[in-house]
């Protein structure tokens, strides 16, 4: 089939597809699952809009192959029983790739059905390391670094920078907040540096956290690490501030968001959490931000940098390997660089991006800044 170049510079990824001089009738069938409303809507949304942009201008330049891409969007709201019935709500429909999921206990829940469909499925947010350490999934990839790289650091932290002795350890029970605990509590009982004065899960949802705060007062912990979400975490933070708890909180990239800091209001101030490293001068992480600002009215949210770069990694893949069959694509991801929003990336064997990784902010002024 005689292919043509299109220019890709305006959505700034480095790397040119290719259309067909033939016009196809069908369509590629993009398939995007996650949480697009309730709590957790401000982990998703953000995906949605990172493809859309990046769709609609392959879409507006030919699609790719001379076909058009097609989403299919289904919404999660990251509940494993719902993930799972969005997952076969996706495969019914037809998709042929999926952008998701986003927290790890729905896409724990998914993975089965689009592996049994043999459909690739890249996540920019899902963490837990099973997803790829345990060599269940050989359809997932991702475009975050797993935990198993996001709990050291974390610990770390707490040890070396703010100089932790007595650290109370939380999470909130689930696939994505227990093991990241646990990998914590590892790292600093390894260290000898610091005591676990505290390691107790909570449930989440719960209207009331005044039980764990007290436990955490009698702890006399320095520093409370928390493995999970942003809903239990700013309830459990504000619960301290109340009680004149002056502890120091820290968590993981399932608080970096901006919904923490709008629900935990003035407590959130000088609360630190991990989160995707900084992208902020990667020239495609600049552009990608500034078409969400012009397409949608604001900025985007979290996880979008990870999302951005999953969907111009499925794009490239199915663009080079002329397929969306799995043995094809992963070929493509596991062998070739691609420009994306966080960095120059290609896959390991296991299907995690190799060079990503995460940093540590701080809420300061009411915003997530880097931490010195």
């Amino acid at each position: 089939m005689e292919k043509k170049a299109f220019f890709m510079a305006a959505i700034g990824t480095g790397f040119a597809m290719a259309v067909s001089t033939v016009m196809a009738a069908d369509t590629i069938k993009f398939g995007i699952t996650g949480p697009h409303s309730g709590n957790l809507a401000s982990y998703g949304v953000p995906t949605v809009n990172a493809a859309k942009i990046i769709i609609d201008k392959v879409n507006a330049a030919g699609g790719i192959n001379g076909k058009q891409i097609e989403l299919l969007i289904e919404d999660d709201q990251c509940a494993p029983e719902i993930a799972a019935n969005a997952a076969k709500k996706l495969v019914s429909d037809g998709a042929e790739v999926i952008l998701g999921g986003i927290c790890s206990g729905s896409t724990i829940a998914a993975m089965p059905i689009f592996k049994d469909a043999g459909l690739l499925a890249i996540s920019p947010s899902a963490t837990t390391d099973s997803l790829t350490y345990s060599g269940k999934y050989p359809n997932f990839f991702r475009t975050v670094a797993p935990d198993a790289v996001q709990a050291p650091p974390m610990a770390d932290f707490a040890l070396n920078k703010l100089g932790a002795k007595k650290i109370a350890i939380i999470h909130d029970k689930g696939d994505y907040g227990k093991p990241l605990a646990e990998g914590a509590k590892k790292r600093i009982e390894e260290s000898g540096k610091a005591e676990v004065v505290l390691f107790e899960g909570v449930t989440p949802e719960a209207v009331d956290y005044s039980a764990i705060v007290q436990k955490i007062k009698r702890s006399k912990a320095d520093v409370v690490i928390f493995g999970g979400y942003h809903p239990e975490a700013s309830k459990i933070v504000s619960g301290m501030r109340k009680k004149r708890l002056k502890t120091i909180f820290l968590s993981d990239d399932g608080v970096k968001d901006d919904t923490f800091i709008k629900v935990a209001g003035k407590n959130a101030e000088g609360v630190y959490a991990a989160g995707p490293q900084d992208n902020s001068k990667n020239p495609i992480a600049i552009q990608a931000r500034k078409e969400h600002k012009e397409k949608f009215g604001s900025d985007p949210g979290a996880f979008f940098d990870g999302a951005y770069a999953a969907t111009l990694a499925i794009l490239n893949a199915i663009d080079k390997a002329d397929s969306t069959e799995l043995a094809a694509l992963k070929k493509v991801l596991q062998s070739e660089m691609v420009d994306t929003s966080v960095g120059k990336i290609k896959f390991d064997e296991k299907g995690d991006a190799v060079g990503v990784g995460f940093s540590m902010y701080v809420v300061k002024d009411g915003k997530f800044v880097l931490a010195d």
